[in-house]
């Protein structure tokens, strides 16, 4: 696994791992926690160095379960969590970013995870209520005390990225991009690439679509994420399976997977670009991992730029309320 740089020198494995489904959001949890620790400490030894975890996983116990996975190897890892979210009684009640709020995080975060410092700290999504501003002046008192690394943003817009930039520096935006998420690719991305700050798409592979592993007429339970997303609607995910045909067409090509296919057309699009596909299983990790020696030639890469364009996505990436959340 080679590595590329994010911003403020902040050098990661090319693949990272995101750990939240190891918790939630993604069908029954896993019964085996010794599993999953297994799973965490396999990825790293097959050189994924960077780990995303978040305060609202579970709520809490995806850090606990992250930070007991990487005690015997933390000089190898770089671990992202997450603030921003009001956590009443294990739910989200709409979002909090005040200075004294993110404070709290951070010191909880530290205490679940085991460590004395956070690599990267994310706002999870933008406070509409607090300025950017302070935000930012909140986790630059932090690394300040050396309890923070480095400072990120989630699911931001571009002139918020700038107005926090400008206060303490930005080294990573995590949002949602992937090759049918292509929102990024207006203002956030030539923000990044301007102000030398790294991108972190999450879900790479469209929340598993392009595993070419869903089948058409598959179903979500109500505790799924994807049941509430209605890109996963059923005559919704009948249209987009065109999608996937063709992806899995070009891996056919390459003698790839379409997951491959689906990273490799990530992290050909700007070097500043670290992906953080989740999964359960050690060998998605090879797969996954297996996407930076797929050779994607200027016409694949070409092709796939314009999928969405020629064929269309059929319904939205989040429900109306997940989508006034996000580019503020």
């Amino acid at each position: 696994m080679h590595t590329r740089a994010l911003g403020q020198g902040l050098e990661v494995s090319a693949i990272g791992l995101g750990a939240m489904g190891m918790s939630m959001s993604y069908g029954p949890n896993p019964g085996d926690r010794d599993d999953m620790i297994g799973v965490l400490r396999y990825a790293v030894e097959q050189g994924v160095t960077f780990i995303d975890t978040a305060e609202v996983y579970g709520p809490y116990v995806n850090e606990e379960l992250v930070g007991e996975a990487i005690a015997p190897m933390r000089d190898r890892v770089v671990i992202a969590t997450k603030f921003g979210w009001n956590i009443v009684d294990g739910a989200m009640q709409g979002v909090d970013s005040r200075p004294e709020q993110i404070r709290r995080v951070a010191d909880g975060s530290l205490r679940r995870l085991g460590v004395d410092r956070i690599d990267l700290f994310y706002q999870h999504r933008v406070d509409p209520d607090v300025p950017i501003e302070d935000v930012a002046g909140a986790v630059g008192e932090l690394v300040a005390e050396g309890k923070v690394a480095h400072f990120g943003l989630s699911e931001a817009g571009a002139a918020t990225i700038r107005r926090a930039h400008a206060v303490h520096p930005v080294a990573a935006v995590q949002s949602e991009y992937s090759l049918w998420t292509r929102d990024p690719e207006g203002s956030v991305l030539p923000a990044c690439a301007e102000l030398g700050i790294g991108f972190v798409p999450f879900s790479p592979l469209g929340k598993g679509f392009f595993t070419g592993t869903v089948a058409p007429d598959a179903t979500f339970g109500s505790g799924e994420i994807r049941a509430r997303v209605p890109r996963f609607e059923a005559e919704n995910m009948a249209a987009n399976q065109a999608l996937v045909d063709h992806v899995r067409d070009v891996a056919e090509r390459r003698g790839g997977t379409p997951a491959q296919v689906a990273l490799a057309w990530l992290l050909a699009q700007h070097p500043f670009i670290v992906p953080i596909p989740g999964t359960r299983r050690r060998e998605r990790i090879d797969e996954n991992a297996g996407a930076t020696a797929l050779a994607l030639s200027a016409d694949d890469i070409a092709d796939l730029d314009r999928l969405v364009e020629r064929i269309g996505v059929a319904g939205n990436r989040y429900d109306d309320g997940g989508m006034r959340m996000v580019g503020l």
